[in-house]
């Protein structure tokens, strides 16, 4: 599966658009982590755990599109953007969209 957040695919021509596929996912820090990020904020700097937790959730968010677009038939999604928004104090949801597509190879 080839995922892109360009519209088109180098070296290939789109032959059918299936459509619109997505994933998502919310997630949330325990307690003493947000307690843990109250005090950093005090001095500043990254807050390394909700980085990690982030970064996994755009992955797992992906993956969930991905695995959409895969049942629906695609060899592709383009046109890929990510959004998030706080749910809740401490929980954010990230989601993930694209356009499925059917390909061929320039060539082929």
């Amino acid at each position: 599966m080839i995922l892109v957040t360009t519209e088109t695919i180098a070296g290939a021509r789109i032959t059918e658009t299936i459509g619109l596929v997505r994933g998502s996912t919310i997630r949330a820090r325990h307690i003493g982590g947000d307690i843990m990020a109250s005090l950093k904020t005090i001095v500043g700097g990254e807050l390394h755990d909700y980085t990690k937790m982030l970064a996994e959730a755009r992955e797992q968010a992906l993956d969930r599109m991905s695995s959409e677009a895969a049942k629906l038939g695609a060899d592709a999604v383009v046109a890929i953007r990510y959004t998030s928004a706080q749910t809740m104090q401490s929980a954010a949801e990230i989601v993930v969209y694209g356009t499925a597509v059917k390909f061929v190879k320039d060539g082929a």
